[in-house]
This record gives C-alpha cells, structure tokens and sequence, in this order.
C-alpha cells in the first residue's frame, strides 16, 4: 500500500519531549557504558553521535510555550447558527 501525505510511515524524524530525551540519553549512555569489548566500532560512533545530539540539543534553551488556545468546541470558527445546505432541493411535488 502506498502511504498519504502525513502517515505516520513517512520518512520524518520523531518529535519527543524534553523528558521523553533525557530519558533516551540516559539509556544511551548505560548501553555506551555496558558495551562489551567486541562491540563493532560503527555502533559505537553511531550511539556516541547520537549522544552527542542529544547532548547539544537538551543544551539548547527549550522553545517558548504556544499560545494558549480555546477547545475546539468552545472557538466560534463559522459562526453562529446552523449551516445552510450544501446544494438547494428541488420542490416538492403534491399530487
């Protein structure tokens, strides 16, 4: 099956939350430090680069809040009052 524009499957990187990457870098470092001797050297830098990267992005200030936004049921988007059909109906014939 092919995927849609914005699935889930796409190709893009995953957004995580400040505490969410704290606790990877955590785990990255106890598997950089449990390594046995034998461990390939591309692992090693691919776990160390990514170390790194997170290293320097918890090292970055943290993004301002949004804006505060009213629930969806409460924002007053398309007015007020019911919606006028889509297309006019034809009369009704009476006999």
């Amino acid at each position: 099956m092919r995927s849609f524009d914005g699935q889930f499957s796409d190709n893009r990187p995953l957004k995580r939350t400040r505490e969410e990457k704290v606790r990877l870098l955590a785990e990255l470092k106890e598997t950089m430090r449990t390594m046995k001797p034998h461990t390939s050297p591309e692992l090693r830098v691919s776990i160390s680069a990514k170390i790194k990267e997170l290293e320097a992005d918890l090292a970055a200030p943290p993004p301002p809040p949004r804006e505060r936004r009213l629930p969806s049921h409460q924002q007053d988007q398309f007015g007020s009052g019911p919606r006028p059909p889509r297309r006019p109906r034809p009369p009704r014939e009476t006999f």
